[in-house]
């Protein structure tokens, strides 16, 4: 029994999988698309066929309009021709007139000429898909009731007829012509014609199907490849790509997606890189708080206990510098990051200096100080310089100078602190505004502190670096975009006499 149910809810299973795969068929792209085509053939097919048939049947309405005029026509001329105009006309007149008529004129297609001498016909003759005029006693009947010249429509046996009847009863033999055309037979002709052409529409659709459904699935290949792509993606396989061939939309978003793939890959990769550095970071001052509080049970010496407590509580320190400097990173990535507002380059540069010369007893030199009105975060970028200033009191002996400018200097706004310290290695001078990155040689580095200040630049539309042409020391540069510069003066020539010792 239990082997008999398992087996029903597998084949259940099996039937709405089934059936969850023809849902899909069905609602894919490559069936709406075929859909849309399909109906923008069948209707613009339909309209086409409707048209052309409602043209022909006017056309065919013309024709036959402009036939049975001629006809009147080339009979009235000829009872005009051969009618006597100074008596009255004679059986022996109306025959002569029928037969010359009838001698050189030919019904059209779906016509029946009939002449009458009184009630009798004298010539009829009839196309081969008209109907004759045995056939039509009760139309003659009403022709011959007519006593002037008609023109209309009358039901017949063979269906409805246009005519056109002329009765002559100007003499003592009454004379009757009629033109009678059944359209009915080239009306069939005509429907048979459309209905051939609406079969080849029929299989030209049916054949542009065929080929739309292989071209859909040719041109969304690359859109299936990228959804299948999409799905095996994981946080720890970044490395799949599209192939993409072609500069089609499909290409064009195939290259799009492997661009976005490489650029997610290099993210996790920084990210994952990020978070090893964070904890390597973060494990030593843990270590030391971890094994110094076990210590503290075991200490009885009040002045060791206050020595212990006051490193773990700078150890604490360090790491709550260190959280703070990581979340200004991470913010750097925000759009809120920056609070932009207009800045006085040459009071800025004025309130930097003073700022920076309270951080540490050095000699401090305004060199430069630049005019303008800049639209920026005043507030991020005396985070930057007070960095690299703090950086310059680490990093360099009392008797040391550091200076501190700002200028415009070509397309940026260049602002700088220079110390002539220990300097730089070589070798870390293009890595040093990296996260955890420290020096190898004199400088120990900040860790943290030079990566903020290349993303406070970077978030500025410029970027930061050590300048490796400075001489001796260090020489740490930021350069913001000159377009964020409203107005320009020259840089202040009482700038270089300002002077903390």
């Amino acid at each position: 029994m239990q082997g008999y149910l398992a087996g029903q809810r597998d084949a259940m299973m099996g039937s709405m999988a089934e059936l969850s795969r023809s849902r899909n068929l069905l609602g894919g792209m490559r069936v709406r698309i075929l859909a849309a085509v399909i109906v923008l053939l069948a209707g613009s097919s339909v309209v086409s066929i409707l048209l052309l048939r409602g043209a022909l049947l006017e056309r065919l309405d013309e024709e036959i309009e402009g036939n049975m005029h001629r006809e009147t026509d080339e009979f009235r001329t000829a009872a005009e021709r051969l009618l006597p105009p100074d008596r009255a006309p004679t059986e022996a007149d109306l025959t002569a007139v029928y037969d010359a008529y009838f001698a050189r004129e030919v019904p059209d297609e779906g016509e029946t000429l009939i002449s009458f001498i009184g009630p009798d016909i004298y010539i009829t003759e009839s196309a081969a898909n008209a109907v004759p005029a045995s056939e039509l006693g009760d139309a003659i009947r009403f022709w011959l009731s007519l006593d002037e010249d008609t023109e209309d429509e009358i039901d017949t046996s063979g269906g409805t007829a246009r005519f056109i009847a002329l009765p002559l009863r100007e003499g003592s033999t009454d004379g009757l012509f009629v033109i009678a055309n059944f359209p009915a037979g080239e009306q069939q002709e005509l429907t048979a014609a459309i209905g051939a052409q609406a079969l080849i529409h029929f299989g030209t659709i049916v054949l542009a199907s065929v080929v739309g459904w292989f071209l859909a699935g040719r041109v969304l290949r690359p859109l299936n490849t990228l959804a299948d792509t999409a799905r095996v993606i994981s946080e720890t396989d970044l490395t799949r790509r599209i192939p993409g061939r072609g500069d089609d939309e499909a290409s064009r978003i195939a290259t799009a997606f492997n661009d976005m793939l490489a650029r997610l890959e290099r993210a996790f990769a920084t990210q994952r890189d990020f978070l090893d550095e964070v904890s390597h970071e973060l494990r030593a001052p843990l270590t030391v708080i971890r094994g110094h509080v076990e210590l503290l049970d075991l200490e009885d010496d009040p002045q060791e206990r206050a020595s212990t407590t006051l490193l773990i509580t700078n150890e604490i320190d360090r790491m709550n510098r260190m959280v703070e400097d990581l979340l200004t990173l991470a913010r750097a990535e925000r759009p809120d990051f920056l609070t932009p507002e207009p800045v006085d380059l040459e009071m800025w540069t004025h309130d930097m200096f003073r700022k920076a010369s309270m951080l540490c007893s050095r000699t401090w030199e305004l060199e430069a100080c630049a005019s303008g009105v800049l639209w920026a975060d005043s507030q991020r970028l005396t985070q930057a310089i007070m960095q690299l200033a703090e950086n310059a009191c680490q990093h360099t002996e009392a008797t040391a100078t550091v200076r501190i400018g700002s200028e415009v200097d070509g397309g940026f706004v260049r602002l700088w602190v220079h110390d002539d310290g220990p300097g730089v290695a070589a070798e870390d001078a293009e890595r040093i505004f990296e996260r955890f990155v420290r020096s190898s040689g004199r400088r120990t580095g900040s860790g943290l502190g030079l990566s903020i200040v290349a993303a406070i630049a970077e978030a500025h539309g410029g970027y930061a670096r050590l300048n490796p042409h400075a001489g001796p020391g260090a020489l740490f540069e930021i350069f913001i975009s000159r377009n964020l510069v409203r107005e320009h003066t020259k840089v202040s020539s009482t700038a270089s006499a300002l002077r903390v010792d």
